[in-house]
């Protein structure tokens, strides 16, 4: 997709030659911009509210996984097979629990953080809007791994974290 626009935003520019000084393209790159924002902030620290809730709950329920394999391995040879296997299953059990559990919570995060983050990326698309229009833009890229070079002066990432701000 994106090596596709890339290629659209080459051909355009080449065959608007003699158009060329009218035809500017501008970045913004947004997760910058949310990050640097006073919503963005506060939208952070409490995803790493809940996170380190989460993550404190994780690390519990790990410590208990380890002693319980740590028992095992002590009384393997004093444990009939049947107790044995038993044990095994146990903790093969309480794991495929763990294993859930941490992909419940990094889905629970992702979600929190689309939540929190969705409104502010809204707001924020308006904004570049706006100012695309104002100040001439023919067209504004999100300033991804694939933007190899940005002459700053078209780098519209600060402008558009300040008229957000000013927007409250």
């Amino acid at each position: 997709m994106t090596k596709s626009l890339i290629s659209m935003v080459a051909v355009v520019g080449f065959s608007l030659s003699g158009v060329a000084a009218e035809f500017k393209v501008g970045v913004v790159n947004l997760q910058k911009a949310i990050q640097a924002t006073s919503a963005g902030k506060k939208a952070k620290t409490e995803l790493e509210s809940d996170f380190e809730k989460k993550k404190k709950d994780l690390q519990k329920k790990e410590a208990d996984l380890k002693k319980m394999q740590e028992d095992i391995e002590k009384k393997r040879s004093v444990l009939s097979e049947e107790v044995l296997i038993k044990k095994q299953e146990e903790f093969r059990e309480e794991m495929m629990k763990f294993q859930q559990v941490v992909a419940k919570n990094q889905g629970e995060i992702q979600k929190k953080e689309q939540e929190l983050t969705q409104p502010i990326l809204d707001k924020m698309k308006k904004i570049v809007e706006k100012m695309s229009k104002d100040k001439g833009y023919s067209m504004v890229l999100e300033n991804t791994a694939m933007v190899l070079y940005v002459d700053s002066s078209h780098d519209l990432t600060d402008d558009v974290v300040k008229a957000f701000e000013k927007e409250k």
